[in-house]
Parts: C-alpha cells; sequence; structure tokens
C-alpha cells in the first residue's frame, strides 16, 4: 500500500566531503579525552580526511566538555570556518540542549556542512532540519574502537556521496506498507524533551525513526503519548524503530516490552512500521542522512530503506 503524503519543504544537502577536506571533532554534550578519540582519528586519516581537534576534547566543567560557554564557542568556531566541512560531535551524554539557543545558525544557513552524531546530538538534528538542512544520524567518535565496520563504512559513504540503500530482516511485529517522506528523528527522549520548543520537529508527511537507552519501559510508553498528544503520528508516512537497548522494569510489571508498547501506541494508524533497524546506542549503529527524501517498504518477506 503506497500512503499518499503531505509535500515537504526543499531540504538542503551539504556538499559532500572529498579527500583531503577538514573534519572537526568537538563535544557539545558530555567531557572526552584525547585518548578516546584516538581511533576517530585514524579513522578519517585512513579515508584521506583531516581531523581538527575542537578545544572542547579534553577539558571538563563536572560532566561537561567545558562550560555552556567552552561549548557554545567550540561549535560555532568550527560552525563558522569555511575550511571545515563537517562536524563530527565527539559523543553525547547530556548538555546540548543547554547551548542550542546560544548558538548563531545565520551564517552556517548560507554555507551549510555536515554535522554528525546520535544520542544528545538529537538535539542538534532536530534544530537544524527546521533549516531545511540535511544531517548525518551516525557514529560518533568515541563509539568507532568498538562499532562494526558497515556502521563506519555506512557513515563514510554517506559523507562522500555514495549511495546508501539498506535491506533489513523482517519481523513479524512489523506493519506492513510503503511509504516515501523526509527521514527525520533520532534519540526518543530528546525528541520527547524537545516537545514544544523552537527545535521540535514537524513529522507531518515524514518518515520518523527513533531509538533509546537504558529507560523504563513505563517512561517509554509516557514519551510515546506525548508525541502522540504533540500529533507526531497524526499525519505520518511511516515509523523506523532502532534499537531499544536495555530496558528497565519496575518491580510490578508493565505488561510490554518497548516493541509492544510502540505497536500499542500507534495501532489506530494505517502508516507502515519497521522493527530492528540498525541505528542507535548498539555496534551496528548505521548512517542515516536525516532530512533525505527516502522511501520505505516494509514487505511480508524484504523490508527496504532507500533514499531517493
Amino acid at each position: 500500500m503506497l500512503r499518499k503524503i503531505k509535500d515537504t519543504d526543499y531540504m538542503v544537502t551539504p556538499d559532500f566531503v572529498r579527500k583531503g577536506d577538514k573534519i572537526a571533532i568537538v563535544s557539545t554534550a558530555r567531557k572526552i579525552n584525547k585518548k578516546e578519540i584516538n581511533e576517530a582519528i585514524y579513522t578519517l586519516e585512513s579515508w584521506n580526511l583531516k581531523p581538527v581537534i575542537g578545544a572542547t576534547i579534553g577539558i571538563e566543567n563536572n560532566q561537561f566538555a567545558g562550560s555552556d560557554e567552552d561549548r557554545r564557542a567550540d561549535f560555532q568556531r568550527m560552525l563558522d570556518d569555511p575550511e571545515i566541512k563537517a562536524i563530527w560531535c565527539a559523543r553525547g551524554g547530556y548538555g546540548t540542549v543547554r547551548i542550542i539557543d546560544l548558538i548563531d545558525f545565520s551564517n552556517f544557513q548560507k554555507h551549510p556542512k555536515w554535522v554528525v552524531g546520535y544520542s544528545d546530538i538529537t538535539v542538534l538534528h532536530a534544530h537544524i532540519h527546521n533549516f531545511d538542512i540535511s544531517t548525518i544520524h551516525g557514529v560518533m567518535p568515541i563509539d568507532v574502537y568498538k562499532c562494526k565496520e558497515e556502521a563506519k563504512q555506512s557513515l563514510k559513504d554517506i559523507l562522500f556521496g555514495n549511495q546508501v540503500d539498506y535491506k533489513i530482516p523482517f519481523s513479524p511485529k512489523n506493519k506492513i506498507g510503503y511509504c516515501e517522506g523526509e527521514l527525520v528523528g533520532g534519540n526518543l527522549s530528546i525528541l520527547y524533551s524537545l516537545c514544544g520548543s523552537a527545535s521540535s520537529i514537524d513529522a507531518r508527511g515524514k518518515i520518523l525513526c527513533i531509538e533509546d537507552l537504558d529507560e523504563y519501559l513505563y517512561h517509554i510508553d509516557r514519551m510515546l503519548q506525548n508525541l502522540k498528544r504533540n500529533k507526531y503520528f497524526d499525519q505520518l508516512a511511516g515509523l523506523i524503530i532502532g534499537g531499544m537497548t536495555k530496558m528497565h522494569d519496575n518491580n510490578i510489571p508493565f505488561g510490554m516490552d518497548a516493541e509492544d508498547i510502540i505497536l500499542d501506541i500507534v495501532k489506530e494508524y494505517d502508516f507502515p512500521v519497521l522493527f530492528n533497524f540498525p541505528m542507535g546506542h548498539i555496534e551496528d549503529n548505521r548512517a542515516l542522512m536525516l532530512g533525505a527524501k527516502t522511501s520505505l517498504e516494509v514487505g511480508g518477506t524484504t523490508c527496504k530503506l532507500r533514499y531517493i
């Protein structure tokens, strides 16, 4: 079944990188030291790219990578530097929302570049999506030493502009269907926290991907109920579920796992739902070009995600 969707605004795709380009590594959230990103530095160099280490790498202010002003200034510097072709956020945790309204995106809107990350970096993905500029949801420098080769390769392919399509194993909990739309989303907890703010996304006619880590099942239900009340699902084209990793239950069981909670929330809608997509807090965290026009096919045996 082809879902008829609303036409969305034209999205700007930043220039793809070329050999010799400079890629910044900064932290907008939790603290991180140089040793923890060494593998990422080696990886960029193996791709014939030049890593530029931001001032937030190796400094700390309690749990953060420096003060709010340190993190804002470092990100702003890389955002405005014309020689930097992509900003690779070093890690998540918490902290990006503390600086998002302090960042001047005016020059970035005229000269967009790739912003890469996931988890807490969903703040940047969502905020930048409202400028109609694409970003990359993918593995971060702190993960490179332990992530699967497929995750790294998918990031490289998108950065360099190579075609990336995904075939996903069938799950019996999937809701079959076909749709097309811009790809949006990221970490469920962050999307929930952004509701009602200038960074909240409009999901109408779009394909929403979500993932999360270390949450109680009742809180998964609460967050999804909030998205539903904010009409995220009313005109959604399709839904992709990534890793729901290390979920917890109370002493009195909630009664459903994360997948069943999701199905219960969206049971009244007819958009396709794909489970077990390799994204999120997992070793095989495949890169996704958020904002890109995408087709999602959830079949009885075959499931595919393709960029149009």
